[in-house]
């Protein structure tokens, strides 16, 4: 399974030669004219930290065996296609709504940077993760790490997630792909929805915590 970028209309994806023959002659590769037979000095260049594409402010669709499943807006998209393990880099937040079959919205993620391994099909989300499902169920965390080929997501951090009438919090965490079928691997609290939603007071929450009995 593997996925392949189209423009939409609003899509500033676009391969970069000039700038990336601008890039080598900076990196100082020279060519001698003074004989023929001298040897052509080379940089060598680190394609692990070396983007071979970077386009900025991005809306774009991605499709899976034909079939348009994501949509990705970034204000930065750094592509390593050279590097051992290949990889997109987007450090400046990434915001993805996941599509079914029939392009209806089955799930938004927000970050505030990702990473895309592409050979191994792995998304790994850093900062403050937002992700809403279908249910309108939202889960917060500070690291997720989302598995296509598995068709899971998991992290090892601690994650809130807030129901419709109730909110669960703990350390660990499964789930399918579509946020419907998952477990919180060490529940540390249950709080009602209501106490607990985002944007409670630190003393609201704090209350509720300590007068609510733990699992």
């Amino acid at each position: 399974m593997s996925m392949s970028p189209r423009r939409s209309a609003g899509s500033t994806l676009r391969v970069l030669p000039l700038a990336a023959a601008a890039m080598i002659a900076a990196m100082g590769v020279t060519v001698s004219s003074c004989k023929e037979d001298n040897p052509v000095a080379t940089a060598d260049v680190d394609a692990a930290h070396t983007p071979t594409m970077l386009t900025r402010n991005v809306e774009t669709l991605i499709s899976d065996s034909g079939v348009v499943r994501y949509r990705i807006t970034t204000p930065l998209w750094l592509m390593y296609d050279e590097a051992e393990e290949p990889y997109w880099k987007f450090p400046d937040g990434l915001n993805l709504d996941k599509f079914d079959n029939f392009f209806r919205k089955d799930a938004t993620v927000r970050a505030d940077s990702a990473t895309y391994l592409k050979n191994k099909q792995i998304w790994r989300l850093d900062g403050h993760v937002d992700i809403s499902n279908v249910m309108n169920e939202k889960f917060l965390t500070q690291q997720l790490f989302w598995d296509q080929r598995q068709r899971k997501l998991y992290s090892d951090s601690f994650i809130h997630i807030e129901q419709a009438d109730k909110v669960l919090e703990g350390y660990g965490f499964d789930s399918n792909e579509q946020l419907t079928r998952y477990t919180i691997r060490r529940v540390s609290g249950i709080f009602p929805a209501k106490t607990l939603r985002t944007g409670a007071s630190p003393e609201s929450i704090d209350s509720a915590r300590a007068t609510i009995p733990q699992p």
